[in-house]
């Protein structure tokens, strides 16, 4: 591919990403009321995002438990225990990702050392 053909490429991408991005918006201007399915959707979305990042982390466990293990299931806890306290989906993969990423430093580097 090209240069200017990569540019198409992406600027046809961007466009529709904001086409996407801008269509609830369009459709629901106004004063016009949400369906309920999808105000039950709206409600339900984060924990469900929550959950499949949760099961994602722990998909691979099973090979090295000591080293990688225990870090993930310490970050998952901690990601759980501060969305129940916060209900906020960003704060909690932040802290589940710096708690697992300094876990990991620590278990790797510090108590099992290869």
């Amino acid at each position: 591919m090209t240069d200017t053909n990569i540019l198409i490429v992406i600027a046809i991408s961007a466009g529709i990403v904001f086409l996407l991005r801008a269509l609830p918006f369009v459709i629901f201007r106004g004063g016009r009321e949400m369906p309920v399915w999808l105000q039950k959707i709206e409600k339900s979305l984060p924990a469900m995002i929550m959950s499949v990042l949760i099961i994602y982390c722990l998909k691979d466990i099973g090979d090295n438990f000591t080293g990688v293990g225990i870090p993930r299931l310490i970050a998952v806890a901690i990601t759980a225990v501060s969305y129940k306290l916060k209900h906020n989906t960003f704060i909690s993969i932040a802290l589940g990702t710096l708690s697992y990423m300094g876990l990991l430093y620590l278990f790797t580097n510090v108590i099992f050392p290869s």
